[in-house]
């Protein structure tokens, strides 16, 4: 490991290693517990399909990397090896987590059944749903007779079938069998029998099925296990001019589908002859990521487990925005001052409001506006289309490179384009990820601008869970780098002067960076001149290593810096020179902490921005962000006193060191500061005042 740097990699399993603490805690309520179960193994289907995958590329073009003399400071083998050993023991945990979960269902009598243990009753049961609901949708193959693997599909699980007559283990067939967890759903309820509540799994539905499948073959010993695989998610965009970017997208999309596999996952009871056979089909070594594991694989459907445990606890509502709960339209208000929308205790409601009012408005001339992911039943995109019919201009970058959200964003343009919306694609090498929009109205022959920057996507879903900031506002200089910036969208093969013309917004790949080393530099010489020299940073990931070195230069000289950083952190902050000692906290809880902020005292001239960039490389140099300053006082002070509640966070606040022990943030004070419920009480109260 680097003196200097944490492995970006094995930095982000850390992170991944918190929510799996959520999942252990046994003061989050039981159902909340299952679906960090189920975000822990989504996470860790994507860390292998993207960053596996790319240290499998890194090592295979190892070659041409010494004949380009390009520098790798780290080793990838080296890497994929710290991988493979820190996610078994990942997986042994939750393992163990499950288990003890099993177990506390059984206390709320809810009890997971299997094919081996069914009373007359409920294999009754079991047949008639496997007849009436799964039968039509299950297709056998005898793998054996085929030459190779059917494609498989790395978000489904599969069954790997052997047959075989109980006289003899010499005759023996492999078949493979596609849960069809979409058609029917992972979780199938069980007739309740004295206040308990049966659940099967899918698969299991399937394995009591197994002779009625396949009966024509007359074998009478049946033996099933789960396997999943996990594919290589990067796109290869060919670089034929004849052919047009969305061609490109679908032609990638299809050669994701035959995606290398980077990790085969599988029951640990498998039959060891059909085991080898699976690995061998699909080109495996055992040097590859093979991992044993349990009976249930996929377990990202547990994020959506039934509603069948019975808790006090309830997620809290979102509320109205006091500056806008008095108002018949947020137009009004937005003309007159800024409003931050601090989603999810404000409700997002008042940002679809906004754009469906601009939609109804007959004075409304245009509106543009970015996309990068949003829900698959679209408020945002419905406001936007009835903008269109009611004859505005209506102008959506739709960003179809935002990964694993690239099929839907194809429906989406489809969709738009059909009722006359103008979709822009994007900047070659380049993903808009800037959360902007800009709503022009003519009132009296006058041109009026108005509209948001936001830190998170336009997701009324994602909303209610994504804590993040969007900034609403009728600013001049704001509005006019926003429209530079559409003007560059609308036509990027002139260059990219119209984003060196921004003034008051920080853009990348342009003017951000640059600028945040300007005012860490700021903050240095104050130090350096015995003022009060402050940085406070929240961000999803700190990776970039030059704004980290200036980091270490700043605390150094003495520059009080405070962090919080959710997911991935490069920076090695554990530093005896560092006087005073760095600050540096994750924060985990029910809501996924997605805001940036960016704070320097600057000889208490104070200067904060939010953003929708991360301090990584990606963010900063090859997508198009923007970071918005936050004028005024009143919002300054309110994201200030967030970060301060944050920041003395004892319950769900994880100390980021050196050794990734993932330590829970320890303080003298004796009141327990929860910051997600005391954020919510402090802004739910700041609406009563009102």
């Amino acid at each position: 490991m680097s003196k200097l740097f944490i492995p970006r990699d094995i930095s982000w399993l850390s992170f991944n290693a918190r929510v799996l603490q959520e999942a252990n805690d046994p003061s989050v309520p039981l159902k909340e517990r299952i679906r960090f179960l189920g975000i822990y193994s989504n996470n860790s289907d994507e860390f292998f399909r993207v960053r596996v995958a790319t240290l499998k590329r890194m090592i295979e073009f190892a070659e041409k990397r010494k004949l380009l003399n390009m520098h790798i400071e780290e080793n990838p083998q080296l890497i994929l090896d710290q991988i493979q050993s820190i996610v078994l023991r990942h997986q042994n945990e939750f393992n163990r987590i499950w288990e003890g979960i099993v177990k506390e269902l059984k206390e709320h009598k809810i009890v997971f059944v299997t094919d081996k243990r069914l009373t007359k009753d409920q294999q009754l049961f079991v047949r008639n749903f496997f007849d009436e609901q799964v039968r039509s949708n299950v297709i056998p193959l005898m793998i054996e007779t085929i030459p190779q693997l059917p494609y498989l599909r790395e978000k489904s699980i599969y069954l790997g079938v052997v047959m075989r007559k109980k006289e003899s283990s010499l005759h023996q067939k492999f078949a493979l069998i596609e849960v069809p967890v979409s058609a029917v759903g992972r979780f199938v309820l069980l007739p309740v029998k004295n206040g308990i509540q049966p659940i099967m799994l899918l698969e299991d539905i399937i394995r009591f099925n197994l002779p009625n499948i396949f009966s024509y073959f007359d074998y009478d010993h049946f033996s099933a296990h789960v396997f999943k695989v996990t594919k290589d998610a990067e796109l290869d965009i060919d670089n034929d001019v004849a052919t047009t970017f969305v061609e490109k997208i679908e032609r990638g999309l299809k050669n994701r589908r035959r995606g290398k596999t980077v990790r085969f996952v599988y029951d640990k009871e498998m039959d060891s002859g059909l085991l080898e056979y699976l690995i061998r089909k699909q080109n495996l070594t055992h040097s590859s990521n093979i991992i044993p594991g349990g009976r249930i694989h996929n377990y990202r459907h547990f994020m959506d487990f039934p509603d069948v445990i019975h808790s006090r606890t309830k997620r809290r509502s979102s509320f109205t925005h006091p500056d806008l709960a008095n108002s018949n339209r947020v137009t009004e208000v937005i003309l007159k001052k800024d409003v931050m929308i601090n989603s999810p205790y404000h409700s997002f409601n008042s940002v679809i409001d906004l754009l469906r009012e601009a939609a109804m408005d007959p004075d409304v001339l245009s509106i543009k506006i970015t996309a990068y992911r949003l829900a698959s039943i679209s408020k945002i995109v419905n406001a936007l289309i009835n903008a269109s019919r009611n004859g505005k201009q209506v102008i959506v970058m739709l960003e179809l490179k935002a990964r694993f959200d690239e099929e839907a964003n194809l429906e989406w343009k489809k969709v738009l384009e059909e009722e006359g919306v103008k979709v822009l694609l994007g900047v070659p090498k380049m993903k808009i990820h800037a959360k902007i929009c800009v709503i022009k109205k003519k009132v009296n022959k006058k041109i009026i601008q108005y509209g948001f920057v936001s830190t998170g996507n336009l997701n009324e879903k994602t909303a209610k869970i994504y804590c993040d900031h969007c900034l609403l506002t009728a600013n001049r200089n704001i509005m006019a780098d926003i429209n530079r910036i559409f003007n560059y969208l609308e036509n990027w093969k002139n260059g990219n002067a119209p984003l060196k013309a921004c003034k008051t917004l920080l853009i990348s790949p342009i003017t951000m960076r640059p600028k945040i080393l300007e005012f860490i530099q700021k903050e240095i010489k104050h130090a350096n001149a015995g003022k009060k020299a402050c940085i406070i940073i929240k961000s999803n990931s700190l990776s970039d290593k030059i704004l980290i070195e200036k980091l270490y230069e700043a605390a150094k000289a003495g520059v009080e810096i405070k962090l919080i950083i959710r997911g991935i952190f490069c920076a090695k902050m554990d530093n005896k020179k560092f006087e005073p000692p760095v600050k540096a906290i994750s924060i985990v809880d029910e809501y996924l902490e997605h805001g940036r902020v960016m704070l320097f005292h600057n000889k208490g001239n104070e200067i904060m921005y939010t953003s929708s960039a991360d301090w990584m490389v990606r963010n900063l140099d090859h997508r198009v962000e923007a970071a918005i300053p936050i004028l005024n006082k009143d919002i300054r002070d309110e994201i200030k006193d967030i970060l301060e509640i944050q920041l003395n966070d004892n319950v769900k606040a994880r100390t980021l060191d050196n050794d990734l022990s993932n330590e829970y943030a320890a303080t003298k004070a004796k009141k327990k500061i929860r910051s997600q419920v005391e954020t919510y009480n402090y802004l739910f109260n700041k609406t009563i005042k009102a």
